[in-house]
């Protein structure tokens, strides 16, 4: 199974199995439109015409972007599938120069694998939390802040 970028027909199968794990308080849920409007930030992986597992890596600012969204359909869980997702947004985050990635989570135990670690919610800046007015769970949050450090930023140009 390989990592592809999402396309628009992957829309509505993202939108269902996101909010399936939302409905069973294992996420947060997200809008249809959402998914949509930020179609260039998700990946995904499919088996045949089945999306089967989705991430997106949202850019913040210059130096920070997210991990959200992540879902793998639990028939598929426990094959690698994740970690992979997580791996293609760390390598596409590398790429764009992003020195810090940040997961907001349910499941740190799985993000530490993946090489995060656990950091206070106010170490992150208050940007990040632009997005929390419209949770259903605000302001009470109660998932858990994970980020890994990428080294410093890559200037954008080969540019001296």
């Amino acid at each position: 199974m390989k990592v592809e970028k999402a396309k628009m027909v992957d829309v509505p199968q993202m939108h269902k199995l996101i909010n399936k794990f939302a409905a069973q308080g294992e996420m947060l849920p997200r809008a249809l439109s959402e998914i949509y409007e930020n179609i260039r930030d998700y990946f995904v992986v499919r088996n045949r015409d089945k999306v089967v597992a989705c991430v997106a890596l949202h850019v913040s600012w210059s130096d920070l972007a997210e991990i959200k969204s992540l879902a793998v359909a639990k028939a598929r869980q426990k094959q690698g599938i994740g970690a992979k997702l997580v791996k293609t947004c760390i390598d596409e985050a590398r790429q764009l120069g992003i020195s810090t990635v940040f997961c907001l989570t349910y499941n740190p135990e799985f993000f530490e694998k993946c090489g995060f670690v656990s950091i206070d919610r106010s170490a992150l800046p208050r940007k990040v939390w632009g997005e929390c007015y419209k949770c259903p769970k605000f302001p009470d949050c109660d998932e858990v802040p994970l980020v890994v450090h990428l080294g410093p930023p890559r200037p954008l140009s080969d540019e001296k």
